[in-house]
C-alpha cells in the first residue's frame, strides 16, 4: 500500500505541474481502483474554466463600438459577441433609468460627447476586471495617444471617480484634469453645484432625496 500511495503522490505532483484545473480554478483529480484493489490516478478532467486572473493583471479587448449608453458606458462588438464596457476611473452624470431613478443634468451631453469620440470606431481597450454587472472595466485608448477616459474628464463631461476614497482610480492624472475643467467652468462645471454621480445614486435613487 505504501508503494501505491507514493506512486499516487508522484502522479498528483505531475498533475499540479501540468496545471490541469476544473471549474473555479480547482484541481480535479479522479481516483479509481485497479483490478487488484490498488488506488490509481485516472486522467484529470479537461479544463473548463482557468484560474481567476491575479490582482494587477490586465487584458485587451478588440472590437467595434456599436452603442454608447451614457458618458462612461458602451457596447463593443468582439468577434461577433457584444461586450458591455464600463470606462475605468471616471463617473459620468447618470441617465434617467425609470420614474424612480431620474437622470442628472448634462447626462445626455456627456453621452453625446462620448459618441463623438468613439461611436463606430474599432478600438483596442486595456481592461482590468469584470464588475458585478458583468461589464469589463477598461481604459479606452484613442488614435491621438490619449484615452477617451481622460477626454471625458478634460471636457467637463465626467468626474474622476473618487467614490470610496478613490478605490476605483487607476489613472491619477484624471484628478488634475478634473481640476482644470472645474477652473475653466467646462461642461457640467458650469453648474452652480453639480452632484457627483455616486452621491446621486445614493441620495436620489436609494433614499429618494432628489
Amino acid at each position: 500500500m505504501n508503494a501505491n500511495l507514493n506512486a499516487l503522490a508522484r502522479a498528483l505532483a505531475g498533475a499540479v505541474t501540468s496545471r490541469r484545473w476544473g471549474r473555479a480554478g480547482v484541481l480535479v483529480v479522479v481516483l479509481g481502483l485497479s483490478a487488484t484493489g490498488a488506488l490509481t490516478l485516472l486522467e484529470p478532467q479537461a479544463e473548463t474554466n482557468p484560474p481567476a486572473m491575479a490582482a494587477g493583471d490586465s487584458f485587451a479587448l478588440h472590437g467595434k463600438v456599436v452603442r454608447v449608453a451614457d458618458g462612461d458606458t458602451f457596447t463593443l462588438l468582439v468577434q461577433g459577441k457584444q461586450r458591455r464596457i464600463r470606462m475605468a476611473s471616471i463617473d459620468a452624470p447618470e441617465m434617467k433609468k425609470d420614474a424612480d431613478r431620474p437622470g442628472q443634468a448634462f447626462a445626455d451631453a456627456s453621452r453625446k460627447a462620448l459618441e463623438r469620440l468613439i461611436a463606430g470606431k474599432t478600438l483596442t481597450l486595456t481592461c482590468y476586471e469584470q464588475d458585478r454587472y458583468d461589464r469589463a472595466i477598461c481604459d479606452v485608448p484613442l488614435s491621438d495617444g490619449g484615452t477617451a477616459n481622460r477626454r471625458q474628464v478634460q471636457a467637463g463631461m465626467a468626474w474622476a471617480n473618487m467614490e470610496g476614497g478613490g478605490k476605483f482610480m487607476r489613472d491619477d492624472a484624471l484628478r488634475g484634469l478634473e481640476q482644470q475643467a472645474r477652473t475653466q467652468g467646462l461642461g457640467l462645471w458650469g453648474q452652480r453645484d453639480p452632484v457627483r454621480p455616486w452621491v446621486w445614486r445614493y441620495q436620489c435613487w436609494r433614499n429618494k432625496q432628489c
